[in-house]
């Protein structure tokens, strides 16, 4: 069973990163390394991360992704470049699909392709724009090879896996608007 939570929640699997202290400390003292392990979904607010720091222990919750990085050298990141569309429940769900683990993917931010690798993705669940198809989104969490995480809606995103698909040519996609429904 898929778990669910309102507010906060855990990831599938924990992970280790780097935060902008900047964000976290009264006074900036650089990257500081941090195991990730939960979310908090707030409607009209980016994902917040939960992290614990390896120096000291210490709990902080809500960060947002663009603090977030794999590598303390990677270049500079801004908010809409790690999400492109705000939470609009409380209530979500996390995903991990061990077929995609470790799948390569790609994804355009900007107008530019960036690569990297599925980590799990999330989606909110008990509000009105998930039970519309058009609105429901999926959200893929996404460690690019600049190092750098980026969380993208379904549509934004393809996956790469030379044994199976054909990533020549990406088809162009028409948006699910329709309700299908078994009648008794």
């Amino acid at each position: 069973m898929t778990p669910s939570f309102c507010k906060i929640g855990s990831i599938p699997f924990h992970f280790y990163a780097f935060i902008d202290s900047s964000f976290t400390h009264k006074d900036n003292q650089g990257y500081q390394e941090v195991m990730v392990i939960g979310l908090t979904s707030i409607p009209g607010r980016c994902w917040g991360l939960s992290v614990i720091f390896s120096q000291g222990g210490a709990l902080y919750r809500q960060i947002p992704p663009h603090a977030l990085t794999f590598s303390e050298n990677a270049s500079s990141w801004t908010l809409d470049q790690a999400q492109l569309w705000n939470c609009y429940s409380y209530s979500f769900t996390t995903l991990y699909n061990p077929i995609l683990k470790g799948m390569r993917m790609s994804t355009k931010i900007h107008n530019k392709i960036y690569y990297g690798e599925y980590l799990f993705s999330a989606t909110h669940i008990e509000d009105g724009w998930s039970n519309t198809p058009e609105q429901d989104k999926e959200f893929f969490f996404i460690k690019l090879d600049n190092g750098r995480l980026t969380i993208q809606p379904t549509n934004k995103i393809t996956f790469i896996d030379k044994s199976f698909i054909d990533n020549t040519s990406i088809a162009s996609l028409k948006l699910n608007e329709t309700v299908y429904s078994c009648s008794e």
